[in-house]
């Protein structure tokens, strides 16, 4: 009867320790920085960490390649992580199911004000740069242009074989808005293939442009042009940090640090970075710290 009575309280104990709000559970003594599981991702957490580390002296967990923005969210949500970098137009629609908006500043002030409503979640200003849908050419086929702007490509498109991964091809705010803002059509049916094989298609001449994104390191690295969205057909993608305000209140000085980054990553500067940990398979820590010393970080 003891045996039973003292098995009932432990069982008691453990579920009220399950109840009790994660962050409770793992302690005071470090902050988690999230990550989804690309390379940009890792980076910007990576930044994040090291920024957070050296400006409050306070030990920071990793936990990277997390699947997805929905698992980084809900990991937020629960307190597994205390703040992660995402990027606004996800953030509008796939996170907050609110209407594609391409305004960047009407999608950053909307964002930010349901984070806070919904999850109390602080969503801190622009890294400084944006990861967008980018249609990208060789050199050769941007000079057939009048301009290097998507507005300019009609007529050469039909020429041109496209290349995309599956999830461009499918989501409303990819080759469907491309084809009805600008009227595009190119030469037979889009060929689909896993992102990671879109450069090699283009380098092969097997496709004359892809649906890449912004910030890819090959963009630079092979000396590629990306034509202007000049009509808006893509939703601002701004990389944004995200932190709970209950991690914020427990660590009061977290939020400086979080500031102190406010515009400090360029377009170029983001593709360089991606392109030291991918292509040029450089140490992640040591692309990091390297980019902190040149900004005065």
């Amino acid at each position: 009867m003891k045996a039973a009575r003292l098995l009932t309280l432990c069982c008691a104990l453990s579920l009220l320790a399950g109840c009790a709000p994660p962050w409770e559970s793992r302690g005071s003594s470090h902050i988690v920085i999230g990550a989804k599981n690309f390379t940009e991702q890792v980076v910007l957490g990576e930044l994040l960490a090291q920024h957070i580390e050296a400006r409050t002296g306070i030990k920071v967990e990793r936990r990277f390649y997390l699947a997805g923005s929905y698992i980084c969210q809900q990991s937020l949500q629960a307190g597994r992580i205390d703040g992660y970098v995402e990027y606004t137009g996800t953030a509008l629609t796939a996170i907050l199911k609110q209407p594609m908006d391409t305004n960047a500043a009407t999608v950053r002030a909307t964002t930010a004000e349901l984070y806070e409503s919904r999850y109390h979640v602080r969503q801190f200003p622009s890294l400084g740069f944006e990861n967008t849908f980018a249609m990208v050419v060789r050199p050769e086929s941007a000079a057939q242009l009048s301009t290097p702007k998507l507005s300019a490509a009609r007529g050469a498109a039909a020429k041109w074989k496209l290349g995309v991964g599956y999830e461009f091809e499918q989501r409303p705010d990819g080759l469907p808005r491309l084809m009805a803002i600008y009227g595009i059509r190119f030469d037979g049916q889009p060929r689909t293939m896993d992102l990671g094989l879109l450069y090699r298609a283009l380098a092969a001449n097997q496709v004359d442009i892809i649906a890449a994104n912004s910030t890819d390191g090959p963009i630079e690295a092979m000396h590629l042009t990306v034509l202007a969205d000049d009509k808006d057909a893509f939703p601002p993608y701004e990389a944004v940090p995200l932190f709970r305000e209950q991690s914020l209140q427990r660590w009061p000085q977290l939020a400086t640090a979080v500031n102190e980054l406010a515009g400090k990553i360029s377009a170029d500067d983001m593709r360089q970075m991606n392109e030291a940990v991918d292509g040029e398979h450089r140490p992640l820590q040591d692309v990091v710290r390297e980019f902190r010393q040149k900004r005065g970080l």
